[in-house]
C-alpha cells in the first residue's frame, strides 16, 4: 500500500486495489485500523484512543487530499504525499 503521510510512528496508506467508501489505513506498531474519509469513523480494526484523536486531527485538515488520493488510487495513478500533523 502506498503511504501518503508519517508522523509520530503512525503510518497512513491507500491501497490501489480497495473498493467500497473511501478510505485510509492506519499502522501504528501492531494496531491497524481503517478511516472513512467521508464521515472519518473507524470502520475497521482497533487503535489506541490518543492515537485515533491525533489521526482525526490530522485527516480532518486534509479531508479534500484525502479525496483526491482516493480518486488517484481508483484511476492507478500516483498518490501525492500528504503533510504530516506535526
Amino acid at each position: 500500500m502506498p503511504e501518503i503521510c508519517r508522523f509520530l510512528g503512525i503510518i497512513i496508506t491507500i491501497n490501489y486495489r480497495e473498493h467500497g467508501v473511501p478510505h485510509f489505513h492506519i499502522r501504528y506498531n501492531e494496531h491497524q485500523g481503517v478511516i472513512s474519509i467521508q464521515t472519518l469513523e473507524l470502520l475497521e480494526g482497533s487503535l489506541p484512543k490518543k492515537v485515533i484523536s491525533l489521526v482525526l486531527e490530522w485527516a480532518f485538515d486534509h479531508k479534500k487530499e484525502l479525496a483526491e488520493d482516493w480518486e488517484l488510487a481508483k484511476e492507478k495513478q500516483p498518490l501525492k504525499k500528504i503533510e504530516p500533523l506535526v
